[in-house]
């Protein structure tokens, strides 16, 4: 029976999982958090409104794809 696909085992960082948790806590907290934001700011049109969804929404990105990267390098390789 050869090996299932699915299975890996890397050495030093897993970066599908660190990609993955990413896209999970990204999605589901990032648009909790781009919504609250946008309260506090002036919308008028939609272009506004997706301007600034993707604006917020990289930094969101960015800081959850490097906690993550962080979390997975030094908490659980060990």
């Amino acid at each position: 029976m050869p090996e299932r696909v699915e299975t890996t085992d890397p050495d030093g960082v897993d970066y599908g999982w660190v990609m993955q948790a990413t896209f999970v806590v990204t999605v589901t907290l990032g648009s909790i958090l781009v919504a609250a934001l946008s309260v506090f700011v002036t919308l008028p049109t939609w272009g506004a409104r997706a301007s600034f969804a993707i604006r917020v929404g990289a930094v969101i990105w960015i800081v959850t794809a490097l906690g993550a990267y962080y979390y997975e390098k030094n908490v659980r390789a060990e």
